[in-house]
């Protein structure tokens, strides 16, 4: 869910409250509204991951000692999972819950399941 993965929106826009989104996979599309304090708690994390991959980065330029950069990548791992159970803790509470009223669950339940086998490889 970065911004850069959202088409056409940018991280100002989703700070701004404009905040919908829609599934782009296979033809089912149906908005997804999250709260601004949601996005931005994920957008501020990610910036924090970014900043701290462009300091590893410096480390590897810098011929720091193998451990200390495998430490830090380590470190943007667990960040990385913490954002990814953020995100599917929305899921599950907002999207999920609201494909369950509309009726919908089932193509909801799919479309999770297939982006969660891409993400547990």
């Amino acid at each position: 869910m970065a911004t850069s993965e959202l088409p056409g929106k940018h991280e100002s826009d989703l700070l701004d409250g404009n905040l919908e989104h829609s599934h782009q996979q296979g033809s089912h599309s149906h908005p997804h509204v999250h709260s601004e304090a949601s996005l931005r708690q994920i957008v501020n994390r990610l910036s924090r991951i970014e900043g701290h991959i462009r300091g590893i980065k410096s480390m590897v330029q810098e011929s720091r000692p193998c451990p200390d950069v495998l430490i830090q990548v380590a470190a943007v791992r667990g960040a990385l999972d913490r954002v990814a159970r953020i995100i599917l803790d929305e899921h599950l509470t907002q999207c999920i819950a609201r494909a369950a009223n509309a009726g919908d669950i089932q193509t909801e339940i799919e479309e999770l399941k297939s982006a969660l086998d891409r993400f547990l490889l």
